[in-house]
């Protein structure tokens, strides 16, 4: 099948563009309001976007009844996050997490969660995850949105510290196969670290 972009129709019983797109880390990102409220999200639109400085990005649309999630308004407000990497372990808080609850209400509270403090930044970090990321806001980037208005907020952050487990360090090296990281599929698919090999880059040689 050929799905022309500048159709709505695809013919199949969902949009699979996410599955096209796969898998994606899953970053969950923690944020204060201004009022001082945690605010805690899973965004699988996440990555790294560069490592000097290290950078990271999350990208969140907006609420079917407009205006910003609360995530986004928060890190350009307050200026800071944490994105805490969510694992096997923590995969039914991580989804009770991304229910839609009011303004102002407590996801970690809602889902069971312990959290503790950051070193650099207010955010809290989300207790049993086990690397997480301080951030500062960077900036945002705002995308078109073909239904018109505004699209999806792209939101760039620099990485100030990084906490990583003790637990699931071998020989200095973070092991995935003890942090099991998930990562999310198309539809309500998600996938977990299970196998990791290593391949070294091609060597060329010199052209005299």
């Amino acid at each position: 099948m050929f799905w022309d972009m500048k159709t709505r129709d695809h013919s199949l019983p969902r949009n699979p563009f996410k599955s096209c797109v796969v898998p994606r880390p899953i970053g969950w990102i923690s944020s204060i309001s201004p009022t001082g409220d945690v605010n805690l999200a899973p965004y699988s639109y996440f990555n790294a976007c560069g490592e000097d400085p290290c950078m990271v990005m999350f990208s969140g649309s907006l609420r079917p009844e407009g205006g910003f999630k609360d995530t986004v308004a928060n890190v350009e407000s307050q200026g800071e996050f944490v994105a805490n990497i969510a694992t096997w372990d923590l995969r039914e808080e991580m989804n009770q997490s991304s229910a839609a609850l009011p303004a102002g209400q407590d996801e970690t509270a809602f889902a069971g969660l312990d959290t503790e403090p950051a070193r650099l930044v207010t955010p809290p970090r989300i207790k049993g995850s086990p690397i997480h990321l301080e951030c500062v806001y960077h900036t945002t980037v705002v995308m078109p949105s073909d239904s018109g208005g505004e699209g999806n907020h792209v939101v760039f952050g620099r990485v100030l510290g990084i906490h990583i487990d003790d637990v699931v360090l071998t020989d200095g090296f973070i092991d995935m196969a003890k942090v099991k990281p998930i990562a999310r599929l198309g539809y309500m698919d998600y996938t977990r670290v299970d196998l990791v090999f290593a391949m070294g880059r091609p060597k060329v040689e010199a052209v005299e």
